[in-house]
């Protein structure tokens, strides 16, 4: 199971990943914001990333304006490596060279269409 979460910066582009997975049949566990109201990102990045480090969740997709944000927050969970994605590159290999467990998108910053 994945979990998601996401700030008012990132509700569009999360409600989309959330559309994708349903389309392909991968389960998650959706931790917020429910509407596009401002939230302070580290009320959900926490929750999320305490998912993944007690093993509730395989991984986690956090995202908020830029990504940065939501990395920096959940970072501070044990057990927890968040990357900032912005090009396939980095997204591949931060996931097979840094065993990434979090990815942190920027909504703001990415298009639709990549981040899926």
């Amino acid at each position: 199971m994945i979990a998601i979460g996401c700030d008012h910066g990132g509700y569009d582009l999360a409600k989309k990943i959330m559309e994708h997975l349903d389309e392909i049949g991968t389960e998650y566990k959706y931790f917020g914001t429910f509407d596009g109201k401002s939230v302070d990102y580290p009320d959900i990045a926490y929750p999320v990333a305490k998912s993944v480090a007690n093993g509730e969740s395989e991984r986690g997709i956090l995202v908020c304006g830029t990504g940065i944000g939501m990395s920096i927050a959940a970072n501070k969970v044990k057990g927890i490596r968040a990357a900032v994605c912005t090009d396939h590159f980095s997204t591949k290999f931060t996931r097979l060279h840094n065993d990434t467990n979090v990815l942190c998108l920027g909504g703001r910053v990415l298009g639709d269409a990549f981040a899926l």
